[in-house]
Order: structure tokens, then C-alpha cells, then sequence
């Protein structure tokens, strides 16, 4: 019986080790008969936003419509004024949105038909090509509340007008930059660089000068002045 058990385990380990050099003969036939090496290229280069932009609001909140309105008109004076003197020349003034709030009643703490305050957000854009000016701003127009302005600063925006270009070139940098690695890949074996079979644009990943983050989706960082632009390009050549 023992010995019937042994050539059984013989004939399976057997069978497990020719099964096992058919599927890696087909591998390695499969990767020669392709003939290509695929290498991954990347390009980048730091550039200085050319426009930057600075949107917040003058929020108002008083008993009566009429008298938000008129702490507006004075108000939204103040800041422009502000900013004439900074030399900002594209002020955009826009939409007001307005509303009523309501009383809670004190036992329920649901909402009642009483008029509490009637509400005022009046939404103002700058923007310019001086972004060290917008920064400038971004960070000391909160000082108008010490002359009565109320007011909420959302985060200002940097961008980089000449974007389209640049990425055209960073691609072929980064094409180029393929290219290099797959002969420095190559070069121990003998073989060289042949003809692109296929290239596939990666992402683009704007991000800041210091910043080491990547995304699946790209990345389009407006919120600093410098900006790292990083192109990737996907490339099989053709092994000679």
C-alpha cells in the first residue's frame, strides 16, 4: 500500500513539473515574439502665475431691508475706495442675494413667520496681472473691518495663462526623456532603441514648486503663486 502511495506522488509531482515548464516556456515565447520594451518619461518645469484673482463678499445682516441696503451702499464704498488706492483697476461687483431670517420659537426650537433680520451678501471679484498685489490684498483686506466693513476673504487664485503651450512642450520633453531611460535600459543587453510602436499621454500635475503629491486625475493647484508643471509620457519602442 506505502508503495503504491509513492508512485502516486511520483507521477503527480511529475505531471506538476512538465505542466509547469509548458506554461513558462509560453511566457518567455511571449515576451521575446513582442520585441518591445515600454518605459515611462517625465518633464517638468517651474513657472510664476501670470493673473491672480480675489473673490469675497460684504455681508450684511440688519432688523430691516432698508437699512441692510443702506449700510451696503456705505460699506461697499469703503472697499472700493480700498481698492482704487491699491491701484486695482478690475473691480466686478456683482449680484446681490438677499434674504429674511426667522425667529426659532423658544420651546420648540422650530422656525416661527416672525422676521428676525433681513440678510445682504454682495459678492465682489478682483482680479489682475500682478499677482503680488493679489497676495498683497488677499492678506490685509480683512482690515477693513476695523472701518466697519463686514467681510468674508476666500482664498485667492493664481494661474498661469501660457499653460497650453508649456504642456505641448513638456510632452516632447518627456517623450524625449523615454527614450533615454529605455537605452540606459538596454544598453547591458546589447540592444538598442528602435522606432515608438505607441506613446500615451500621463496627466498633467500642477502642484506647488515644493509639493510631491501625484493624482490618478491630474492636479490644478491655483492656490500658489510658483507652480511645478510635471508632464508623463507613456512610450513602447521597438527593440533593435
Amino acid at each position: 500500500m506505502l508503495e503504491r502511495i509513492e508512485k502516486l506522488q511520483i507521477i503527480s509531482l511529475g505531471l506538476l513539473l512538465a505542466l509547469g515548464l509548458v506554461v513558462s516556456t509560453k511566457m518567455v515565447s511571449s515576451s521575446l515574439s513582442k520585441n518591445v520594451i515600454s518605459v515611462t518619461g517625465s518633464a517638468y518645469e517651474i513657472v510664476k502665475s501670470d493673473s491672480g484673482t480675489l473673490n469675497f463678499d460684504i455681508v450684511i445682516k440688519r432688523s430691516d431691508k432698508q437699512s441692510a441696503y443702506s449700510t451696503l451702499q456705505t460699506q461697499l464704498k469703503t472697499v472700493k475706495n480700498y481698492l482704487t488706492a491699491k491701484q486695482i483697476k478690475n473691480i466686478e461687483v456683482k449680484t446681490i442675494n438677499g434674504y429674511y431670517s426667522y425667529k426659532r420659537d423658544p420651546k420648540t426650537g422650530a422656525y416661527t413667520d416672525i422676521q428676525d433680520s433681513y440678510n445682504l451678501y454682495q459678492p465682489i471679484k478682483i482680479s489682475s496681472d500682478n499677482v503680488e498685489l493679489i497676495k498683497e490684498i488677499s492678506n490685509d483686506i480683512t482690515s477693513l473691518i476695523n472701518q466697519g466693513v463686514d467681510i468674508n476673504v476666500n482664498p485667492a487664485s493664481y494661474d498661469y495663462s501660457k499653460l497650453p503651450e508649456l504642456k505641448v512642450t513638456l510632452l516632447e520633453k518627456a517623450s524625449r526623456d523615454a527614450k533615454e531611460r529605455a537605452a540606459s535600459m538596454l544598453k547591458p543587453t546589447g540592444n538598442s532603441v528602435g522606432q515608438i510602436q505607441s506613446v500615451r499621454m500621463g496627466v498633467y500635475q500642477i502642484t506647488p514648486v515644493d509639493s510631491t503629491n501625484v493624482s490618478d486625475m491630474g492636479i490644478n493647484d491655483t492656490s500658489t503663486i510658483d507652480k511645478k508643471v510635471t508632464a508623463v509620457a507613456n512610450v513602447s519602442f521597438k527593440i533593435k
